[in-house]
């Protein structure tokens, strides 16, 4: 690792698009050509980037090649590998909140529950650790089947269980297929390796890139709302804000006017707008918001 210089290994594939573009919003864009193996991040904090497969990411990050990474929990527990979870990122492929690694059979089979699953069967599943440790809790013998990808195609043909990641089903449900159980729920996370996490300045600069990065998320879907209110219609129109906070109010110079800054989640803006101007908001603003730090 690069001494006083953090090391990073960020996702490539499914959850490669989202990262980047959370580290850009981040104002730590990641800068690279589609032949370019070395990207670099314009940052005195950060040292070597890789973007690498999700699944090496924990081992590399435990064995001290990376100080932080960014993979799901599937992947750190599939490897069993020992890293410090700094946190938990909320998005996935596609979009925000939690992914399950669930256990499918095709629609046409007489089970409803992974406890009748029979004996012997064809389990497929790019989780080999997860599942080998889940049948044998349900003490089920099953025949292990590892998959690279596409694993939802392999049944009932040449498989009779699959064993994979969903956010909705939707693709299971698409192939002919039926969820019948759960193993665990993933998210996206920041990990680091041990030793980075005990080194000070280390620690210091990943809790940084962590607050730089949450800083971005926390803004996404809020925007701030400022106004000029007339003295007559200000109780009423701070009573009508949705607010993280208490809205920020001050006295226009010289008038009977206050100004109202206030951050609202953006979702609520196109009713809470013509609310406030009835009112008797006066000059409303929306504003993005690019960083919220708590």
């Amino acid at each position: 690792m690069v001494y006083g210089m953090i090391t990073i290994a960020l996702p490539k594939g499914s959850l490669e698009a989202q990262t980047l573009q959370l580290f850009k919003e981040a104002d730590l864009e990641v800068r690279r050509t589609d032949r370019d193996y070395n990207p670099t991040i314009a940052d005195s904090r950060i040292g070597k980037i890789k973007i690498l497969r999700p699944q090496e990411i924990p081992t590399y990050v435990d064995k001290g090649y990376f100080d932080l990474g960014i993979s799901g929990l599937d992947w750190i527990r599939e490897t069993g590998s020992d890293v410090v979870e700094v946190s938990n990122l909320s998005y996935s492929k596609t979009g925000e909140g939690n992914v399950k690694i669930v256990i499918a059979v095709h629609r046409d089979e007489p089970i409803e529950n992974v406890t009748q699953i029979r004996p012997g069967s064809r389990v497929t599943t790019e989780y080999p650790e997860l599942t080998r440790k889940f049948f044998e809790g349900l003490k089920i013998p099953v025949q292990m089947f590892h998959s690279y990808g596409a694993s939802e195609a392999k049944v009932p043909d040449l498989m009779d269980v699959v064993v994979d990641l969903t956010e909705t089903g939707t693709t299971l449900r698409k192939n002919g297929l039926k969820i019948i159980g759960q193993i665990m729920e993933s998210h996206t996370a920041i990990i680091a390796n041990k030793k980075s996490w005990e080194d000070t300045e280390k620690r210091r600069e990943i809790e940084e890139i962590k607050t730089l990065l949450f800083g971005v998320i926390e803004a996404r879907h809020k925007v701030l709302l400022t106004m000029n209110v007339p003295t007559a219609s200000m109780e009423r129109i701070v009573a009508a804000l949705p607010a993280m906070k208490k809205p920020t109010v001050s006295r226009l110079h010289g008038i009977e006017y206050y100004s109202i800054q206030t951050v609202v989640p953006k979702k609520t803006v196109n009713q809470l707008i013509p609310q406030l101007k009835a009112c008797g908001a006066e000059d409303i603003l929306e504003i993005p918001i690019a960083k919220i730090v708590p």
